[in-house]
């Protein structure tokens, strides 16, 4: 495998553990003030699936050993862009963005534009698209025809129960 490809997941983990970090951080603060987490088995199940994808295309990827094409340059971009969005969401959701379901006795619900235009933009614009470029760059196409409808089954029932949460919440929700 290319060191380049050895580097993009590299540099993949490093982005994932960071975010995690943030999460754990908010998480720990929100759950002192009094915050209520919703879903936990749905959220360990989501984590569980969201590793085993991560290891699956890695052994997929280092196994096929394909050489850097246009897919990979796909795949990268389209990572790049999930992340540039995880970003974005973290800055707007501030210290209540977790890859938990919590809600904190102080939430606030954001209803700028862009929230009301994609609902959950971190499943949509971040999770989604990350997987997607994930496999792609690495070509494991086998997780991603695989890997990506079993995630997003668990995915769809974190909606579910995340649009439950913040209805129960917000009247304006």
């Amino acid at each position: 495998m290319p060191l380049f490809t050895i580097g993009f997941i590299g540099i993949a983990a490093v982005l994932r553990f960071a975010a995690l970090a943030v999460s754990l951080r908010n998480e720990k603060r929100l759950k002192e003030n009094g915050a209520v987490e919703y879903g936990a088995a749905t959220s360990t199940m989501l984590a569980l699936v969201h590793i085993a994808y991560y290891l699956a295309a890695i052994a997929e990827g280092l196994w096929r050993a394909a050489p850097i094409s246009a897919v990979t340059v796909t795949g990268i971009v389209l990572y790049a862009l999930s992340m540039i969005a995880l970003a974005w969401v973290l800055m707007t959701l501030g210290r209540f963005w977790t890859v938990k379901i919590i809600i904190a006795p102080d939430h606030e619900l954001v209803t700028n534009r862009f929230f009301r235009l994609v609902r959950h933009p971190n499943y949509y614009l971040n999770i989604i698209p990350e997987l997607i470029g994930f496999a792609l760059a690495l070509q494991a196409y086998g997780t991603l025809i695989v890997g990506l409808p079993v995630y997003l089954v668990v995915l769809r029932l974190r909606i579910r129960q995340e649009e439950e949460a913040m209805r129960g919440r917000f009247t304006a929700y």
